[in-house]
């Protein structure tokens, strides 16, 4: 058997990821769940595995390999999609784990996204950020967001991946697709040389190091759209994971950086359907309002910025992740446990749900009726310099001006 047919066989289950070990039969992730992906497949050798990937590499990725002891790259197989596959060892034998990412780029009603992240994608400069756990959809999203704008947007998009995953073909838009090991060496070089590509959004696969924060901040402040992932829990973490890549005494300068170039921050869990039938999406969305960016640029404050999302839900369409979960188990989506599971605050979670403060909790879930207001001219959302009630009466408590 070859590894295109393996592959195959794991798209057609329906899988996410395939693993492939020494020891054991190729395992396909299925809605989250690891399961043998043959009945009657025998084990596989470290061998076996390693002439799989062998067979679908060219010379330079077989040399990175063997050199390295592991090795990303990107698979495409006619009529089936792309898989992203990272080679590597373990214990001296060689192991594999393929991701499957269709042909398609889905658009946002395929996703079960809220509306307010593809009003996002109108942004015309700044930067918007796609944060969450491994396997919790952020290059799909991203690739939604790109793909929106090639329908819409008359624009040259470049994009800096490790690897390719989903190809975009040209549009409204001019597409530039370039992968780290192949098209250039690394993200913060690519980043640098791109800036002179006359690139309209730049979309970084991830920003791993201090150096291509640095450059995508500077992209941002020049006027480019730039959109990028982390790998963090929430907004919050998001931003501290960028200032943490920072020595103390650059601390000011970059908190007032990102506050002045941060358009949002779009978070994602996956959590399981309460039907079986798959996963659906819980989303947090940081709009970068007046308030939010004073307590980015406030090191004593910047903890309060998780209770102004909840609060900016009506008026900016902000939204907590506990917020969307409940709002997932009102439309009957997923189960009470399945949200606990993943909500960020279990305790007043539960006491919401379980109607303690019943009036508070339906106000607190339920979406406000909010439309992103876009200046023709550049096409930034608005910033309503407005005070939602409880902020007013908390800075009048506190003296602060707001």
């Amino acid at each position: 058997m070859t590894l295109e047919e393996i592959l195959r066989a794991a798209a057609a289950k329906g899988a996410s990821d395939i693993h492939l070990k020494a020891g054991i039969v190729p395992v396909a992730r299925r809605m989250g769940a690891l399961r043998p992906l043959f009945s009657d497949h025998p084990a596989l050798t470290g061998e076996e595995i390693e002439q799989l990937a062998v067979a679908t590499m060219n010379t330079a990725q077989v040399a990175t390999f063997r050199k390295n002891g592991e090795i990303d790259f990107g698979l495409g197989i006619s009529g089936l999609g792309r898989f992203r596959i990272n080679l590597f060892k373990q214990r001296g034998t060689a192991r594999l784990v393929a991701r499957i990412i269709p042909f398609k780029v889905p658009e946002f009603s395929e996703l079960a996204l809220p509306e307010r992240v593809a009003q996002l994608s109108q942004l015309e400069r700044g930067l918007l950020l796609v944060t969450g756990i491994a396997g919790s959809g952020k290059s799909t999203t991203l690739a939604a967001i790109v793909d929106a704008i090639n329908r819409r947007d008359n624009k040259h998009i470049l994009t800096i991946e490790d690897p390719i995953e989903y190809l975009i073909r040209d549009r409204k838009s001019i597409i530039t697709q370039r992968e780290i090991g192949v098209d250039t060496h690394n993200f913060s070089s690519a980043l640098r040389t791109g800036l002179r590509q006359d690139p309209d959004v730049i979309f970084i696969g991830e920003m791993r190091d201090r150096e291509t924060i640095e450059t995508a901040l500077v992209a941002a402040e020049t006027g480019h759209l730039v959109l990028s992932t982390l790998h963090t829990i929430d907004a919050v973490e998001s931003i501290n994971r960028i200032l943490s890549a920072f020595e103390a005494n650059q601390q000011n300068q970059i908190r007032l950086q990102l506050g002045s170039v941060l358009r949002a921050v779009i978070s994602q869990r996956l959590a399981q359907k309460k039907d079986g039938t798959g996963r659906v999406p819980a989303v947090e969305i940081l709009i970068n309002t007046p308030r939010i960016r004073q307590l980015i640029c406030e090191p004593q404050n910047t903890h309060e910025i998780r209770e102004y999302i909840e609060e900016g839900h009506a008026a900016y369409g902000m939204q907590s992740f506990d917020q969307s979960l409940m709002d997932l188990l009102n439309k009957d989506l997923i189960t009470f446990d399945e949200a606990l599971l993943h909500c960020t605050r279990p305790e007043d979670f539960r006491i919401r749900f379980e109607g303690i403060q019943a009036m508070d909790g339906k106000k607190w879930s339920e979406a406000g009726n909010y439309d992103i207001q876009v200046n023709e001219k550049w096409k930034e959302v608005t910033e309503i310099e407005v005070l939602l009630p409880i902020d007013a009466k908390r800075s009048k408590r506190s003296g602060r001006k707001s």
